[in-house]
């Protein structure tokens, strides 16, 4: 069983942009207002696989704007950088690039 979530960016009725985290195993579904949320709850959805999540597949929804995907973006890398300094190794292997 392979085990894939799926990450949608949305907009909310406040133009405020959130991820729907979906565990397609199950179909839970966990609602992210911001990046540390979503790493908060992605690891813990991992946990329930022993941490081993064999894919996720990103989207968005029509109406979010090509800015609020250059903010998720650098959160993103922001927050890869900061995991990369803690454990001393990068999260994505030089051959994966």
């Amino acid at each position: 069983m392979a085990v894939v979530f799926e990450s949608t960016i949305k907009i909310n009725e406040l133009g405020e942009w959130y991820i729907e985290l979906k565990d397609t195993v199950d179909n839970r579904v966990e609602i992210c207002k911001n990046m540390q949320e979503y790493a908060d709850k992605i690891q813990e959805l991992g946990n329930d696989y022993g941490g081993n999540i064999d894919e996720v597949k990103w989207s968005k929804d029509d109406d979010v704007a090509q800015n609020v995907m250059n903010e998720i973006r650098e959160e993103m890398a922001l927050q890869q950088a900061q995991i990369e300094e803690q454990t001393g190794k990068p999260l994505i292997p030089e051959d994966d690039k």
